[in-house]
Parts: C-alpha cells; sequence; structure tokens
C-alpha cells in the first residue's frame, strides 16, 4: 500500500541523533520517563498518547500507539472512545475561537 506518509520511516525515527546526538539522548531519557507507570498506568498513558497523536494527526504516532494500546490490553472500544474525546477537545476549541470572531466583528461593525 503506498501512502504519503511510509510506514517504514517510522523505523528511522532515531536517525534525528544525527547531528544532535545530546539533544536526541536528553530527548529519548526525558520521553522514556513520560511513558513509565506512574500516577497513571502505562495503559493510560498509551491511550492519552492515541489520542493526541489524533489531535495532531501524526501517522506515525497513530500507528505507534495503537500497537501500544493494544499490547498493553486496550480494545478497540476503549481506543476508539479515546479518539472521540480528542475530537470532542478539538472541535470545542475550534468552536470557542468563534468568540474571537464575535468579538473582533463587534468592533468592526460599530
Amino acid at each position: 500500500m503506498e501512502t504519503y506518509y511510509n510506514p517504514e520511516d517510522l523505523k528511522k525515527f532515531d536517525s534525528m541523533k544525527e547531528g544532535s546526538p545530546k539533544l536526541w539522548e536528553k530527548f529519548s531519557a526525558w520521553y522514556g520517563e513520560v511513558f513509565k507507570e506512574g500516577a497513571l498506568s502505562e495503559r493510560e498513558k498509551a491511550l492519552i498518547a492515541l489520542a493526541v497523536a489524533h489531535a495532531v494527526q501524526c501517522p506515525y504516532c497513530i500507528d505507534a500507539y495503537t500497537e501500544s494500546c493494544l499490547e498493553k490490553g486496550s480494545n478497540l472500544e476503549q481506543m476508539t472512545e479515546a479518539v472521540h474525546v480528542a475530537s470532542a477537545i478539538r472541535g470545542g476549541a475550534s468552536l470557542v475561537h468563534g468568540v474571537q470572531m464575535k468579538n473582533v466583528n463587534s468592533k468592526l461593525s460599530m
């Protein structure tokens, strides 16, 4: 299957260390710590990551966190609900910015 984003590129993610290995190491350490079990379970964090991946529209992240969610015990119903939560927040954020449009309209229509 041909796609705009090559799924094989996800495997090349760590090539981003080339040219700036210290920053990559810091990012990798921080990223690893973020996803460790804490106040939230690894499963919960994977569901959050999947929802955010959809909100920021990262196909690589969608692939990776779908797989991670399944590995950590989530099911399709839970993952779909997480995506709907992200979609509702994104939609609501767009709508609430309509208040800005209304404010400008009020100023310019006086």
